[in-house]
C-alpha cells in the first residue's frame, strides 16, 4: 500500500512496509515516536517536486477543491500500478478512482498514519531540511489565502481613503480662497458679494471684469442670470468702494484663477471617487452614496476592517466623542454618526431619523461585507436593500403601500367585546341578570310612617300632661319652687352641646310633620281630639303670672 502525502515542496508517495500495524490504531503513534522506528514502518518511494510557486498555488487551490493536478495525474499513473493509494480526503480519492482507476483508501488507520508522517516528515525525506520546509510553507500560506480572497489591484482601498481625504482639504482651501476673493475685492466693489452668492460665479466675475468700470460694457450671460446681470451692471455705476490700481486687480484675478483651477480639480477628483467606489465597494455606494461611503471606509482604515465592525458600530461610526461624553455623563448616547449625512436619513422626519439610522447601519454592514467578501462585482443587493428602506421608511411616516404591505387575507376579524368571556370562551362568570326586587317602591316607606308618628305622639302627650299638674297646685310658694329648678334644668341644657339640643329638636320638627302629612287611621284622629281637649283645659287653669312666664319660656325654647 501506497500513503500519498502533500507537502509545501511536492507530492510524496511513501510505501508502507508493515500493513499490519495499521490495524492496531491505539499504538501507531508508538512506531512515529523516533525516526528509525519511523523508517521500519514506511520508506520513501518517490516525489514530485514543484516546478515554481505558481505550480505550487494552482496544485493546492485543486487540491481543496478536491481534484487531483495535471503533474499529480502523471505521478500517480507513473507510480501506482495495482497498488491501494492511502489518501487524507475521501473526495480527492474518489475523483482519483474515477480519473485513473486506483484503489484508495481513507480510514482512521490512514489518518493516525498521516500524523505520523507529519512528525516525522524531515527524517524520512533527506533532501527536505526543516529550515527550508517553513519558508516554503509560509510562502505558500500567504499565496493560497490571497487566491482565496481574490485580491486584486483594482480593489485596494488605499485610493478611496486618500482621494476622500484629499477632497476634503480641497473644500477647506477652496473655501478660505474663496473668501480671501470676496474680501480683498469687496474693497473696491462691495455691493457684489450680495448679488452673486456663488463662489465660483463670484471668481469668474471678478476675473472678467477687473475694474467696476468695465462691467457696463460687458457680457455676463454665460456666468450669470439676466436678472443678476442687470443687478450687477446698475450696482457697478453707483458702487461706493474704493479705487484700486491695476497691480492690486492683477493680483485678485491670479488669486481668482487659482479658485477656478481648484474647482476644477476638485469635480475632476470626484469623478475619481465615484468611479473608484463603483467598483470597489458598489453596493455600499448604492446604499449611503460615494462620499458617505468613502468616508466610512477611511474613518475604519479599509473595507476589510469595516467588513468586521458590527451593524452598531457602523451607526455611530465618528460620533466617538459625543458616544464617551454620553457614558460618562450618564445621558442618552448617539444614534447616528457619519452615516447621518446619507440620502435616507436626510428624508426621514426627525422622529424617525433613529429608526431610519437603525436600519440602514444594519443593511449596509450586510453591503461592506458582501464588497469585501464575495465574488460579484455588481449592486444589485445594494439596491434591493435601498427600496426595503425606502419601504420601511414610507410606513413609518404612514403612506399607503398598497398591496406591497400586505393582503386583504391577513387582516384580523373584527369581533364583539364580550367582557364576561375569555379565550374560547367558557363565561368565568355567570351573566347579570334584571333584579326587580332591588327597585325601590314608595309604597313601602309610607307604611313606615305611622309607627313613628305614633312614638312621636306618645313622646308629646308626655309633655304636655305636665303643665296641668303644676295648675292644680295651689301654693304660689311651691310654684315659685318649681318654676326656679325648671330654670336651672334650663340653664343645664343650654350649656350642653349645642348641637345635640339642635339635633333633638329638628328630629322633633321632623316627626310632627310626618305625622301631620301621613294619612293617620281612626287612633290618631283620637288623640288629635285628647290633645284639643287637654290644651282647652289648660288656659282657664294658668291663672297665675308664674304658669305664664314658665309657657313663654318654654314656647322660645322650642322655637330655638
Amino acid at each position: 500500500m501506497l500513503v500519498l502525502f502533500e507537502t509545501p515542496a511536492g507530492f510524496a508517495l511513501f510505501k508502507v512496509l508493515d500493513e499490519g500495524k495499521l490495524s492496531k490504531v491505539e499504538d501507531l503513534w508508538k512506531d512515529f515516536a523516533s525516526s528509525d522506528k519511523a523508517r521500519k514502518v514506511v520508506e520513501l518511494k518517490a516525489f514530485n517536486k514543484f516546478e515554481n510557486t505558481s505550480d505550487a498555488l494552482s496544485a493546492a487551490t485543486l487540491l481543496i477543491d478536491s481534484k487531483p493536478s495535471k503533474g499529480l495525474r502523471k505521478f500517480l499513473q507513473k507510480h501506482c500500478d495495482g497498488e491501494t493509494l492511502a489518501v487524507a480526503d475521501s473526495k480527492l480519492g474518489n475523483a482519483i478512482k474515477e480519473k485513473l482507476k486506483i484503489d484508495c483508501r481513507h480510514d482512521s488507520a490512514v489518518m493516525e498514519l498521516m500524523r505520523g508522517l507529519r512528525s516525522q516528515l524531515t527524517e524520512l525525506m533527506s533532501g527536505l531540511a526543516e529550515h527550508d520546509l517553513g519558508p516554503m510553507s509560509l510562502g505558500l500560506s500567504h499565496s493560497l489565502s490571497r487566491y482565496k480572497l481574490k485580491f486584486s489591484p483594482e480593489k485596494v482601498d488605499t485610493m478611496i481613503i486618500q482621494a476622500i481625504g484629499l477632497l476634503d482639504d480641497l473644500d477647506k482651501e477652496l473655501n478660505t480662497y474663496a473668501m480671501r476673493v470676496r474680501e480683498w475685492y469687496g474693497w473696491h466693489f462691495p455691493e457684489l458679494t450680495k448679488i452673486v452668492a456663488d463662489n465660483i460665479h463670484y471668481a469668474k466675475a471678478v476675473k472678467m471684469m477687473g475694474n467696476r468700470v468695465n462691467a457696463v460694457n460687458l457680457d455676463f450671460s454665460e456666468i450669470l442670470p439676466e436678472e443678476v446681470e442687470a443687478e450687477l451692471k446698475e450696482a457697478a455705476v453707483i458702487s461706493m468702494g474704493t479705487e484700486v490700481n491695476d497691480l492690486d486687480l492683477l493680483n485678485i484675478r491670479e488669486l481668482c484663477d487659482q479658485v477656478l483651477a481648484l474647482s476644477e480639480y476638485r469635480a475632476q477628483l470626484y469623478d475619481y471617487l465615484k468611479s473608484r467606489m463603483n467598483t470597489i465597494a458598489p453596493n455600499l455606494t448604492a446604499l449611503v452614496g460615494e462620499l458617505v461611503g468613502a468616508r466610512l471606509i477611511a474613518h475604519g482604515g479599509s473595507l476589510m476592517n469595516l467588513a468586521k465592525q458590527p451593524g452598531s458600530t457602523i451607526q455611530i461610526l465618528g460620533a466617538e466623542k459625543a458616544l464617551f461624553r454620553a457614558l460618562k455623563t450618564k445621558h442618552a448616547t448617539p444614534k447616528y454618526g457619519l452615516i447621518y449625512h446619507a440620502s435616507l436619513i436626510g428624508q426621514a422626519a426627525p422622529k424617525h431619523k433613529g429608526k431610519i439610522s437603525r436600519s440602514l447601519a444594519a443593511k449596509t454592514a450586510l453591503a461592506i461585507r458582501y464588497d469585501a467578501l464575495a465574488d460579484g462585482d455588481d449592486n444589485s443587493m445594494g439596491l434591493e436593500s435601498r427600496i426595503k428602506l425606502e419601504t420601511r421608511l414610507r410606513v413609518l411616516e404612514g403612506k399607503e403601500l398598497g398591496r406591497s404591505a400586505g393582503s386583504a387575507k391577513g387582516k384580523p376579524k373584527i369581533e364583539a367585546y364580550e367582557k364576561d368571556r375569555k379565550g374560547a370562551g367558557a363565561l368565568i362568570t355567570p351573566a347579570k341578570t334584571y333584579n326587580p326586587a332591588s327597585d325601590l317602591v314608595l309604597g313601602k316607606s309610607t307604611e313606615e310612617t305611622p309607627k313613628k308618628s305614633e312614638v312621636a305622639s306618645k313622646k308629646r302627650k308626655h309633655e304636655e300632661a305636665e303643665p296641668t299638674k303644676e295648675a292644680t297646685e295651689a301654693d304660689g310658694e311651691q310654684e315659685k319652687e318649681k318654676s326656679k329648678k325648671k330654670k336651672k334644668k334650663s340653664k343645664d341644657s343650654e350649656e350642653s352641646p349645642a348641637a345635640d339640643a339642635d339635633g333633638g329638636e329638628k328630629k322633633k320638627k321632623k316627626k310632627n310633620k310626618e305625622s301631620e302629612e301621613a294619612p293617620l287611621a281612626d287612633a290618631d284622629g283620637e288623640k288629635k281630639k285628647k290633645k284639643k281637649k287637654s290644651d282647652a283645659q289648660d288656659v282657664p287653669m294658668e291663672t297665675d303670672e308664674s304658669s305664664k312666664k314658665e309657657k313663654k319660656k318654654k314656647k322660645k325654647h322650642a322655637d330655638e
